[in-house]
Parts: structure tokens; sequence; C-alpha cells
């Protein structure tokens, strides 16, 4: 799932996961973050957030300072194996990500491999993650594992895709299934200042079950993550922000 969200006063106050991971953008405004293991943090336009949920976490995504903010969280699945992984948070700041550049273009790497550069996220699955600015007239061939499934979405502004040049405009994503392993390039030109996020990943090619904040292998993994939230398995829930 991705979510593309505006809120300008709360935001997602105390909820839980389990069995995926979340992976927030910043794409306007400050996103102030608490888990109920002490964390906090604040992130900005740019920032992005990787949450690995695993065995299970609460946490709450706010406008900072009750001031409006846009965000994307892609849900990412977890494979059976890795579902009760130790919770872990990653604040990977813009200036930490890796800048690739083409003609009229800026591409930060925030996870896996593209273009031979490397994101600094740590992954439980293959996955790669990438943030793009464009001019008008710009371009960039993503270049990423045949393998992967992936797709991009356009935040802001209008591109053409691939060697037919199909037009993508905003609020639109463009979808890329899986091939061969090897290199994989995919050309993007934008017709006009342009935003795109670009997502790709191994499938996993296991059952999957979502039922609210939980993603599971079937029902009756859902129904012990509800079990074990409803007991205190989760942790407790911290009854301010402040």
């Amino acid at each position: 799932m991705l979510d593309q969200a505006w809120f300008s006063k709360v935001g997602f106050d105390w909820h839980p996961h389990r069995g995926f991971e979340t992976v927030t953008l910043v794409v306007e405004g400050q996103l102030e973050h608490h888990d109920n293991a002490g964390g906090h943090g604040v992130l900005d336009p740019g920032d992005l957030q990787w949450v690995t949920a695993g065995s299970g976490v609460i946490h709450a995504e706010l406008a900072y300072r009750r001031r409006p903010v846009q965000t994307l969280q892609l849900w990412v699945n977890l494979p059976r194996r890795k579902k009760m992984s130790q919770p872990r948070y990653q604040n990977l700041r813009a200036a930490s990500a890796p800048l690739v550049e083409g003609p009229g273009s800026r591409v930060r790497i925030f996870a896996g491999d593209i273009n031979g550069v490397h994101g600094p996220a740590e992954l439980h699955h293959p996955v790669t993650v990438a943030h793009a600015h464009y001019e008008e007239g710009g371009s960039f061939t993503h270049e990423i594992p045949g393998d992967h499934n992936g797709f991009l979405y356009v935040v802001s502004g209008s591109v053409l895709v691939g060697p037919d040049r199909m037009p993508v405009e905003n609020g639109h994503t463009a979808w890329f299934p899986p091939g061969e392993p090897g290199l994989t390039g995919i050309e993007v030109h934008a017709t006009q200042a342009t935003q795109l996020v670009f997502y790709s990943g191994l499938p996993i090619r296991e059952p999957a079950f979502a039922y609210g904040p939980f993603v599971m292998n079937d029902r009756s993994g859902v129904a012990k993550a509800i079990e074990d939230y409803q007991s205190g398995k989760f942790g407790p829930i911290p009854t301010t922000h402040r």
C-alpha cells in the first residue's frame, strides 16, 4: 500500500503495527515521530523514516507544531521468516542519502542499488527507494534489478516513461513487472518540473493477509497480532506526547 496523506493539525496518534515495514517520505512540512520505546524526532522535507514493525511497535506520526505536512508512506511486506524481527527505526536524512545526477535531474538513493549507487537503509529484503526531482526537459535512466517488481509515483508534474514514452501525470503511477535477473534501465523524461518517487522490490511469493495495521501470512497470524496487542505484549501506550 502507498498512502499519500495531508494533515494540518494532528496526524496519526498512537497505533500498532506488526509483520511489515513502513517507509515514510516527508514531501512538505515537518513530521514529528514518537514511539513507545522512548524514541522521538522531527523529519524535514526530503527526509525518510524506515520503521521495521517486525514483532510489534506502537508509534505516533504527527504534524509538527500542528502545522501542515504532506507525506508518502509505503507499506513493505516482510517474508514469513522476517515478520517477527526485532523492531527498528531508521531516520534517513536527505543529506545522508547519496545523490545521482542526470541531465536536468537529481535522484536521491535511500535504499538498494540504483545506477551502481547504494542507499543507506539497512534492509531485511531486497528493495530500492529513490526520490527524484526533474527540471522541465530533464531525464534519468533508473537502473534496477530486472527481477524486481517496481513502480514510480508522480507527486507533482508529468513525465514520459520507457521507450514508448508513456505519459504519467501528477497523482498517477507507472508499474514495471518483474523480468529476468540483471539490470533493467527505465527511462524517464520530464515534460515539466516534476517530483516523483521510485520503488522496487524482489517478489516474496508468499500469501499475505492484511487487516488494519497488521500484515501477516494468514488470518490466524492477524488474530494473534490483535491478541498480543490487546494483552500488552507490544509494550505500554504512552499517555502523552509532550
